[in-house]
């Protein structure tokens, strides 16, 4: 009997034994896995995505070096990569709600300011813009190039003048600061823009500049920030095609553009350049590219200039401004780490707002070697 119950103790102890065993590892075993799924699902969640530094460079906001600027609305720009839109909620909202098939809102200035803060593209929408009501037909070639479209051609809503006649005499008329002030006058300076003898030496003819390629050579381009698309007029005239990229800051660029029977693109310095590598024969750009743009943005764009001209393609960087020995010591250095052969390159004091403001002017005219440009 006393053998019996020695037996089943043991076997009860035995028993015990196995179960906490058997209920202690388990535990540990399932705790260990949940710590080490937390541990996995909070890596995935602090570790940040792996991205390219020069995307990260590319994408992250940057500070205007000259502070607020009122055609941005803000102190930093964003390079446009289109997910900046998502940043800009509240306008991107506005911007977007519409009746479907139906009228789009008649909100130019809206688009354009998120262009400019880098929601570019901007969003396609099913909806129909606004358009004049009374449209006529533009005027036949040549007679456009050189004359005044039809207030008819415009939707007046988003400037402050209400017509070309406005826009020809703000230069003497108006006070304050606006984009291009006096270009809308084709009678005015205008008229004499790259063409005849130089007023100095940084002032190329379009003769020149074509006539340091073999003839024919040269037949088609783009114009940066090329206000009412004089310089396509001129090359048009010469059998150049170039298309002129313009925003409507306080005026109907593009439409006075293409009125002129030229090509607009409404796109922002920002935007990568809508061509294909080593395409193109001549880009130009006038007082546009100039130290108000953030020094890193400014050496992607030369960059981007770089890669769509073709070998042996022409840059010709006209009226870049800075002041003092940021010339020197920033930008003559930016522009010779990208590789152009340098044709021309004249540089002059802009004195028209005092000789102590110490401001300088470059004019350039830069090539794309022909062989081994990469």
């Amino acid at each position: 009997m006393e053998f019996t119950c020695n037996i089943l103790f043991f076997l009860l102890l035995l028993l015990s034994s196995n179960l906490l065993t058997l209920f202690i590892s388990t535990t540990f075993y399932s705790s260990s896995c949940s710590l080490n799924s937390q541990l996995q699902t909070t890596a995935a969640t602090v570790d940040e995505p792996d991205l390219p530094s020069e995307f990260v460079a590319f994408t992250s906001p940057q500070k205007l070096p000259l502070g607020f600027n009122r055609n941005f609305d803000s102190e930093e720009i964003l390079p446009s990569v289109g997910s900046s839109c998502t940043i800009l909620q509240r306008d991107l909202r506005r911007y977007m709600s519409y009746q479907v098939n139906g009228s789009c809102p008649d909100d130019e200035l809206l688009s354009q300011k998120l262009l400019l803060k880098g929601c570019e593209p901007l969003p396609r929408r099913r909806c129909r813009p606004s358009a004049p009501r009374h449209a006529v037909e533009p005027l036949p070639l040549p007679d456009c190039l050189w004359t005044t479209p039809s207030d008819a051609s415009v939707v007046w809503s988003a400037y402050t003048c209400k017509n070309y006649t406005c826009l020809i005499n703000r230069g003497r008329d108006q006070k304050g600061f606006d984009d291009c002030k006096d270009c809308f006058d084709l009678g005015g300076r205008e008229s004499r823009r790259w063409t005849g003898h130089a007023a100095s030496n940084l002032d190329f003819t379009i003769d020149e500049v074509l006539a340091t390629k073999p003839p024919g050579t040269v037949r088609i381009g783009l114009d940066i920030g090329g206000g009412v698309a004089t310089f396509a007029v001129r090359m048009r005239e010469r059998n150049v095609t170039i298309l002129t990229s313009s925003m409507n800051l306080n005026g109907p660029f593009n439409n006075f553009i293409a009125a002129r029977g030229v090509v607009p693109l409404y796109v922002s310095i920002s935007q990568r350049l809508p061509f294909f590598d080593n395409t193109l024969d001549i880009i130009h750009s006038m007082h546009v590219l100039s130290n108000w743009i953030p020094t890193q943005l400014l050496h992607f764009m030369v960059f981007d200039i770089y890669r769509v001209l073709r070998p042996g393609g022409l840059f010709w960087l006209d009226h870049f401004f800075c002041v003092g020995d940021e010339l020197e010591n920033v930008y003559t250095p930016l522009i010779e780490s990208v590789g152009f052969r340098k044709v021309q390159w004249e540089v002059g004091r802009k004195l028209d707002r005092g000789e102590e403001l110490n401001e300088m002017y470059l004019s350039a005219l830069l090539e794309k070697p022909l062989n081994n440009s990469w």
